[in-house]
């Protein structure tokens, strides 16, 4: 294959990621409305279209279209960016990301992967941290103490759970020897008996539990801490600059609900009848799911609260866990 024609196929699957994880992200705001109104006994939308389902058209243009307020006194250049990093590294990260197995379409193989790199989880979790600059540039520029508070808590808590989650998946990589997404999942083959999540059990609950807070999701959501009055690092952003964040919030749910299902649950490796497309689609669908049935289940719990598990249970924990790993290994 020539160069052009290489170039063309990167830009076109990185257009569809792009698009689709988009329209994902925008379908799960409804689909979390309506799952928890179902486990709280309510309707969600209604009103909007056949159940609702407008209700997407509807919020879009409204933040399209609502008036773009820049506080005074704020440091503007910054203010402006700091959305634009959390949406952007958010989809950025899902460019080594493997969706569904190889396929071929009119004699051409085609692999749904933008950028297929050996070192893919590293860049992944790499480009994801990189997001932390977001709330923290947007707290810094802002014109109020308590945008500035509510940044620094979030990059700490964020920064913290990243050590849980690195060191949570040295193990599987210590037993693979590769940090390419494609090479975990092809680890994984021959069936449900040889996903990771049953040789490392213990990497595969922390690594989930770092995704819930690092996505901030409950019970761990106190990035952004939806019981306080003030809305921490976001308290002055408003109309599409505010949904910027949250759009990267969504992006960064499915990705994480990817990288698990890629890393400790088999990934895109075909179940019996069912082909890998459809397996890897029912997996992340599930975790989607799960990420909406504990906010409705589980209350929230204090940062102190937060932080204190992450140092003194995770990450001990995690250093544990890889310990035990490299013993065996030897």
């Amino acid at each position: 294959m020539n160069e052009t024609a290489v170039v063309i196929e990167t830009i076109i699957k990185a257009v569809i990621v792009l698009s689709v994880t988009a329209g994902m992200g925008a379908f799960a705001t409804w689909i979390e409305r309506k799952v928890l109104a179902f486990m709280q006994r309510r309707l969600g939308p209604m009103h909007v279209g056949p159940y609702g389902v407008l209700q997407l058209a509807a919020d879009g243009i409204k933040l399209f279209t609502k008036e773009d307020i820049i506080p005074q006194n704020v440091i503007k250049p910054i203010f402006i960016l700091a959305p634009v990093i959390a949406a952007t590294t958010a989809f950025t990260a899902m460019a080594a990301v493997p969706y569904f197995p190889e396929f071929t379409l009119f004699g051409y193989t085609i692999t749904p992967i933008v950028s297929d790199i050996n070192v893919a989880l590293l860049y992944v979790m790499g480009v994801s941290s990189v997001g932390v600059y977001g709330p923290l540039l947007a707290g810094m520029s802002s014109a109020n103490k308590w945008s500035l508070l509510g940044a620094a808590r979030a990059v700490v808590q964020m920064l913290s759970f990243e050590v849980v989650s690195g060191l949570s998946v040295l193990a599987p990589i210590m037993m693979i020897g590769s940090l390419s997404l494609i090479d975990i999942n092809d680890y994984q083959s021959g069936g449900v008996t040889n996903w990771l999540i049953w040789k490392q059990p213990l990497a595969f609950l922390l690594f989930a539990m770092a995704g819930f807070m690092e996505t901030n999701r409950s019970p761990f959501d106190t990035i952004e801490f939806e019981a306080e009055v003030v809305s921490g690092y976001a308290t002055e952003y408003s109309g599409m600059r505010w949904g910027l964040f949250f759009v990267g919030e969504y992006a960064n749910m499915i990705t994480i609900s990817v990288l698990v299902s890629i890393v400790f649950m088999g990934g895109y490796n075909p179940i019996w009848f069912i082909p890998g497309a459809l397996v890897m689609l029912f997996k992340v669908s599930f975790w989607v799911f799960l990420f909406l049935w504990v906010r409705a289940a589980w209350p929230h719990i204090r940062p102190d609260q937060l932080m204190w598990v992450c140092w003194k249970v995770l990450m001990p924990l995690a250093v544990i866990n890889v310990v035990i790993t490299g013993l065996a290994l030897v």
